[in-house]
């Protein structure tokens, strides 16, 4: 079957989107490279340092669900700006904060910049058919990169500015980055011939949200997002405690799991558009079953045997994170926003949560592989819900996507 025509502007939405998600994302991890003079300056114990880097991470997933239905009813060209323009603002007033208790204020406000996420999924899908939606938003999700993007260019800026300087250059970067994105930008289709008064109430636009299905993606994701997001953070602690790495080369290899990580989802959206999000997922959560599988394990694998398992485990989850979204748009063609916000949403959660889980079961258990037994619990429920899913829909008299 032929492809539907995809607007002349789509291209261009695509590419503006995803510029902008990678500056929010840059500016949603600052605190992972900032916060370590901070912790210096206040002499904040590992608890409090914990917190302050995970405020962001925690209020940037909380806001993706009304992001997500305001971009549903009033566009994501404004809502997208909008949205920039105050994390930038709360960046910016970060570099006069002075107490504890002011930085965990102003680290609420950047965590808008995480929301973003949601913004882009509904307001980029609106300019491609469903054909297309998987490669689209695999695209858009790239923009992940910029949690690498800070880990390279905020310890430069710390050095030349302080971090007072480096909070006030994201704040700039972002804000011009705004001002650019509502003057390059267009109205996606749907805006653009409805106008910006909304059609619908709120409460039909949060009905979805009943759906079990918005459930069951919200787990898929919770894994190949949040865990992707978790294990990023714990790899160097892990690689350090179990293979006595040098911090640098820990710090490496995990930045190095990252990027690719944040690439190959573009890879996963077209092969979700070509063989179907349902195939791409079945393979996602077999593999990342067996690859948790053998990492949870109590005898110790080689390092080199311990990274190249990691890494695929990696590759399957970034792949994974596009084949969940194709869904939305497919599903929920009148509600991405608000569908797309709840599973961000729970994916960021993943991200917050899970460390604190990682290190509770090594506490607990005094095994470094617990943190992999866990990850393996949440890929095979995936894997069963998902068969089932299937089964059941398989059997009913008229099929319909998983």
């Amino acid at each position: 079957m032929a492809s539907a025509a995809v607007s002349p502007n789509a291209t261009r939405a695509l590419t503006l989107s995803t510029g902008a998600f990678t500056v929010c994302f840059a500016v949603w991890t600052i605190f992972s490279i900032i916060g370590l003079q901070i912790r210096e300056t206040l002499s904040l114990t590992e608890t409090q340092f914990g917190l302050l880097v995970g405020m962001p991470i925690l209020t940037g997933s909380l806001v993706r669900v009304i992001l997500g239905v305001w971009t549903d009813r009033l566009g994501g060209r404004l809502v997208f700006t909008l949205t920039m323009l105050a994390a930038a603002l709360a960046t910016f007033l970060l570099s006069y904060a002075q107490t504890y208790g002011q930085f965990l204020i102003a680290a609420l406000g950047v965590g808008i910049a995480g929301g973003s996420f949601a913004v882009g999924v509904a307001y980029v899908s609106r300019f491609y058919p469903a054909d297309r939606q998987g490669t689209a938003l695999g695209i858009f999700g790239v923009g992940n990169i910029g949690s690498a993007v800070t880990k390279f260019a905020a310890p430069f800026l710390m050095l030349a500015l302080g971090w007072q300087g480096a909070a006030q250059a994201y704040a700039a970067v972002l804000a011009l980055t705004a001002v650019a994105f509502w003057l390059l930008s267009d109205d996606d289709p749907v805006i653009a011939a409805r106008g910006k008064t909304p059609e619908r109430s709120f409460a039909a636009e949060f009905a979805p949200l009943a759906d079990i299905r918005v459930l069951r993606f919200s787990l898929y994701y919770f894994f190949v997002f949040g865990a992707f997001v978790a294990l990023a953070l714990w790899l160097p602690r892990y690689l350090i405690g179990v293979y006595g790495f040098e911090v640098a080369v820990a710090g490496m290899v995990g930045a190095a799991y990252s990027i690719p990580g944040s690439i190959f989802r573009a890879w996963g959206g077209a092969l979700s558009d070509k063989y179907g999000a349902r195939a791409v997922l079945y393979w996602t959560f077999a593999v990342s079953t067996l690859a948790t599988l053998l990492l949870a394990l109590p005898f110790g694998m080689p390092p080199a045997g311990f990274i190249a398992v990691v890494f695929v485990l990696g590759l399957f989850m970034a792949i994974g994170k596009a084949a969940v979204f194709k869904h939305i748009p497919v599903y929920y063609p009148e509600n991405v926003g608000a569908v797309g916000g709840m599973i961000g949403m729970i994916g960021g959660l993943g991200g917050f949560v899970l460390p604190l889980v990682f290190g509770w079961l090594r506490d607990v258990t005094g095994l470094w592989s617990s943190c992999f037994a866990a990850l393996f619990v949440i890929a095979a429920l995936c894997l069963i819900w998902m068969h089932a899913a299937v089964r059941r829909l398989n059997s009913a008299p008229t099929g319909q996507p998983a």
